[in-house]
Formats: structure tokens, C-alpha cells, sequence
């Protein structure tokens, strides 16, 4: 059972880093988000300071940080996406796909509409886009006022047509 004021405590740094994330203070949420792990190391942390990371371009250690996340919590979903997002903008969209899947499935995620977006994302670069259509309208049958899944949408009928 863990230490009470320490969860506290952890939970405390672990807002106070995104709050300096949301504020553009990239070390000081990583600095607090570290802080967070050493007292009591979560999913959502490992997750959140992989975030910071690709803010600041360190994209390997963004997915390193996601990875310790599953093993943390492998019902988790964000990381299984957010590692997704940061192949494809390594521009490794085929290793990309295995993890948007484990997002779209994972028990534990918020919000969900996100791996169908990136999926369509994917498929709209490897010139697919009948499949990344669809893609994109289960994004919008999870969040029908998910515009940028809208107007990707509108793109492809465009391409389409």
C-alpha cells in the first residue's frame, strides 16, 4: 500500500507539471513530472513527460517514457497512441500503425476518437484515403464536434472528387 502523502504529494507534482506544460515551461513540467515519478510512478506520468519531451524534440525519449507507461499500465491507452503519433512524425507510419490499434482498443483511454484521426492521418500519406475516410468518420462517430477530423475529411472528398 502506498505511502498516502507521498501518493499525494506525486499527485500534486504531477499537476503541477501539466499546469507549466499548458504555461510553455517545458523543463519546469519535466522537472515536476520526474518529481512525480520518484515519489510514486504512474502510467499518466511516464505518459505526460514523454509529452514534454516531444515539445521539446526528443522524440526517442518521448517514446521510452510511454513504453515504461505500459509496462506500468498496460490498459493505459494514451501512451499506445501518443508513441503512434511520434513514429509518424519520425515519418515511420507502417511501425505506427501496431500501436494507433492498441489505442483504439485499450481499456483505459480518453479520448478515443484520437488513434482513428492519427490513423487517418497515416493512411492519407500513403495515398489510401478511401481508408482513412473511414477512418476518420469512426473518429467522428466517437466526437461528432471533432473538427479537425471534419476538415481532414473534407480534404479527402476534395482529392476524391
Amino acid at each position: 500500500m502506498p505511502d498516502p502523502g507521498r501518493l499525494e504529494l506525486a499527485e500534486f507534482y504531477f499537476k503541477e507539471g501539466h499546469r507549466l506544460q499548458t504555461d510553455g515551461d517545458l523543463d519546469g513540467a519535466i522537472a515536476a513530472y520526474q518529481r512525480s515519478i520518484e515519489l510514486y510512478p504512474t502510467a499518466e506520468a511516464h505518459t505526460f513527460l514523454g509529452w514534454a519531451y516531444s515539445f521539446q524534440g526528443q522524440i526517442d525519449e518521448a517514446i521510452k517514457q510511454c513504453e515504461v507507461a505500459i509496462r506500468i499500465d498496460p490498459e493505459f491507452g494514451n501512451p499506445y497512441n501518443d508513441i503512434g503519433v511520434y513514429l509518424i512524425e519520425k515519418g515511420e507510419y507502417d511501425e505506427a500503425i501496431p500501436w494507433l490499434e492498441k489505442a483504439m482498443v485499450a481499456k483505459r483511454y480518453e479520448p478515443r476518437h484520437y488513434p482513428y484521426m492519427n490513423m487517418g492521418r497515416i493512411l492519407v500519406r500513403k495515398g489510401k484515403y478511401e481508408e482513412a475516410a473511414r477512418e476518420l468518420k469512426k473518429a467522428l462517430d466517437i466526437e461528432p464536434n471533432y473538427a479537425a477530423a471534419r476538415i481532414e475529411l473534407h480534404k479527402i472528398f476534395g482529392l476524391l472528387n
